[in-house]
């Protein structure tokens, strides 16, 4: 199956003016780091790379055609110069007060991409406003976003947390993430007395669900997953009717496989406070 980067344009690949319209090659800049991240990305990783945007009002008298165009045609060869191309090109000519489904985080212009060809759980919406986010959501991807920090807040706000994989206002740290192993691991332990079933992401972002029947085991891994920013969910069915014990010994057994599982290749890895 395929992998897409569905990406931004302004305020992603390009720098956005303070008016919000690319509407000039004057305007034209392009987003510090993005030829190296990319062309990283492209050399180095199988993701089809999709561009989308909205543009309000293209095609009207407040943003005609003929200012869109020679801007985004000259973008667009920029990268492809550096062997960076697009597989596609989706543009929303709404407003925002339109409510269209075809504006992000809208996915009416992507319906292509929601067939058993591309494989979604592995692909990322990147991009600097919280309505990328909004729809890796609701692509059921994950998000990139472009931002100093300053939306943390806003991402809390509207629980979109989990679907945010990476904050950064870097291109090469995007690429980083993108090139590098995914450390994560499903695992199931099942015995006489439990059965558990675990998800775990080494490079989460601290997000947690565990459900053991044990209050205050609950809360205990919540806070792993807190203090180690890592995702953990934590599913157990045991036999609390005779004891704690069992629950407690073989979730923390399966744990310690998830973890091995996830870390595959621990060739680099050191001890902690190792000299």
């Amino acid at each position: 199956m395929k992998k897409v980067l569905f990406i931004d344009r302004d305020g992603t690949l390009i720098i956005e003016p303070p008016d919000q319209q690319i509407d000039s090659l004057e305007k034209l800049e392009f987003y510090p780091g993005v030829f190296a991240g990319l062309s990283q990305v492209v050399s180095t990783h199988a993701f089809e790379l999709v561009m989308v945007t909205n543009q309000d009002g293209l095609g009207t008298n407040s943003f005609p055609e003929d200012t869109f165009w020679p801007a985004q045609n000259k973008m667009l060869k920029a990268f492809s110069n550096e062997n960076i191309n697009f597989s596609a090109i989706h543009v929303d000519r709404s407003f925002a007060h339109e409510n269209k489904p075809t504006r992000k985080p809208g996915t009416a212009m992507l319906t292509e991409y929601l067939s058993a060809d591309y494989d979604l759980q592995a692909s990322f919406v990147i991009g600097d406003r919280i309505t990328d986010i909004e729809l890796a959501k609701n692509l059921e991807c994950k998000g990139i976003l472009i931002n100093d920090g300053s939306l943390v807040q806003t991402l809390k706000e509207k629980s979109l947390e989990a679907y945010c994989s990476l904050i950064t206002t870097s291109w090469s740290e995007i690429a980083t993430f993108l090139t590098k192993p995914q450390r994560k691991a499903e695992h199931v332990r099942k015995t006489k007395e439990t059965d558990i079933r675990i998800s775990l992401n080494l490079d989460g972002t601290g997000v947690a669900d565990n459900k053991t029947g044990l209050g205050f085991f609950d809360h205990m891994l919540d806070q792993l997953a807190k203090h180690g920013n890592i995702d953990l969910a934590v599913e157990v069915k045991g036999d609390l009717h005779i004891d704690e014990h069992h629950t407690i010994e073989d979730t923390a057994l399966a744990i310690g496989e998830a973890f091995s599982k996830a870390l595959g290749d621990k060739r680099g890895i050191e001890r902690y406070g190792y000299c």
